[in-house]
C-alpha cells in the first residue's frame, strides 16, 4: 500500500504539466475543448421529442445548472477574453452552453446526438473533422455536445459535464490532451 501511494505522488506532478500545457494549447487556439452537457437525468429522450421544444425534451436539472455556471467561471479563470461557444440544438446542451455565460452561444447541428437513430453520426464526425481541420482557431472554442458524439470523436465515454481538450487539427479519433472532471 504505501509502494502505490509513493508512486501515486511521483506521478502526479508529471500530470499537471500535461493538464496546464492542454489549456494552453486551448487558450492559443490549438485546441478545442469538447464537453457533454451537464446533468440532465435519464438516457435519450421521450418518444414525443420535438428539436426546439424543451418540454418534449430531457432537460438540465437544478444540479446540471449549478455544473454550467461552474463550468463557465473555470474557464473564464484559464481565458478572460471571449470564448467561441458551439452548441448542440438539443435543449440540455444550448441550456449548458448558455448557462456558463461565455457569450453568444452559435447552434451547430453537428453537434446534435446520433442516439437511437435521431442523426448519423459517421456522417455527422467526418465533417465536425473537417469544420476544424485547421491547425489554429482565432480563439479558444467551446464544444457542448452529447456523450455519444463525445464518445464516437475521442473513444471517450464521458460523465454528465465532463470535458476534454482535443488537438487541432481535428483528426478522428481526436487526439485528446487532457480529460476534465466537472467542476
Amino acid at each position: 500500500m504505501t509502494r502505490f501511494i509513493l508512486s501515486l505522488c511521483l506521478l502526479l506532478p508529471m500530470m499537471a504539466p500535461a493538464d496546464g500545457l492542454a489549456w494552453t494549447a486551448w487558450r492559443e487556439g490549438k485546441a478545442l475543448l469538447i464537453m457533454r452537457h451537464t446533468l440532465a437525468p435519464g438516457t435519450g429522450d421521450p418518444a414525443n421529442f420535438t428539436l426546439g421544444d424543451c418540454s418534449t425534451q430531457r432537460n438540465l436539472n437544478v444540479i446540471g445548472q449549478q455544473q454550467a455556471k461552474a463550468w463557465g467561471e473555470r474557464l473564464r479563470q484559464h481565458y478572460s477574453d471571449a470564448i467561441q461557444v458551439f452548441s448542440s440544438q438539443w435543449c440540455r446542451c444550448l441550456d449548458t452552453a448558455k448557462l456558463m455565460a461565455l457569450g453568444d452561444v452559435t447552434p451547430m447541428p453537428l453537434l446534435n446526438s446520433f442516439f437511437a437513430g435521431r442523426g448519423d453520426g459517421d456522417k455527422q464526425n467526418r465533417a465536425l473533422v473537417q469544420q476544424f481541420a485547421q491547425s489554429q482557431l482565432a480563439k479558444p472554442t467551446v464544444l457542448v455536445t452529447h456523450q455519444v458524439n463525445f464518445t464516437a470523436l475521442t473513444g471517450i465515454f464521458p460523465q454528465s459535464g465532463e470535458a476534454a481538450i482535443i488537438a487541432l487539427p481535428l483528426s478522428q479519433p481526436a487526439t485528446v490532451l487532457a480529460r476534465l472532471d466537472t467542476p
